[in-house]
């Protein structure tokens, strides 16, 4: 599957990029050098470009593989990364998906969050013709719970995280819309 792009209101979602035109590197390598950040999202390394780099190559390959679509959460007069927001283990023939979704520490607060998810999801249940979306997050993390709560997912119990083995995390999922 080929990377699409996303109006999503005020910002809009594209693929990470690493060219002459627009460089998501250094903003990647911020973004993971924060404690917030990498507390989180233990499954990925970002200390310097070469590492930026493959993060970004990564991505790709994920789309075409039809394992996870990812978008980069940009500007759009700029294109500057604000975040990445993605539809992480894409089971197509089974319709389901999951959120994955981190803001760049300096753009954290300014209600990013959820134009983005809200972009995604549509796009998994329009697009895929997904059934359901998971939405998963540590139980302290409270901006991720009330995005969860703003987007519509419904709070449906606590799995163990299999990043981190013995540590909850809160699952919450959004059915597909009904078609009447």
């Amino acid at each position: 599957m080929e990377p699409v792009e996303i109006n999503a209101g005020e910002y809009y979602l594209r693929h990470l990029r690493a060219d002459d035109l627009l460089d998501d590197r250094p903003a990647l390598v911020e973004a993971f050098a924060d404690p917030e950040h990498s507390r989180y999202i233990v499954t990925y390394q970002v200390r310097n470009l070469a590492e930026a780099d493959r993060y970004v190559t990564q991505r790709a390959a994920e789309w075409f593989s039809e394992e996870r679509c990812s978008w980069a959460i940009a500007e759009p007069t700029t294109g500057a990364l604000l975040g990445e927001v993605g539809l992480k283990d894409l089971d197509l023939t089974g319709g389901t998906a999951e959120i994955a979704l981190w803001i760049h520490p300096d753009r954290r607060g300014r209600g990013i969050s959820v134009p983005a998810v809200n972009a995604a999801v549509r796009f998994g249940f329009g697009a895929l013709d997904l059934r359901v979306v998971r939405y998963r997050h540590h139980p302290d993390n409270t901006t991720s719970e009330a995005v969860a709560k703003r987007c519509g997912f419904e709070r449906v119990g606590v799995s163990e995280d299999p990043n981190q083995p013995g540590q909850p995390l809160v699952t919450w999922i959004q059915p597909a819309p009904s078609s009447v």
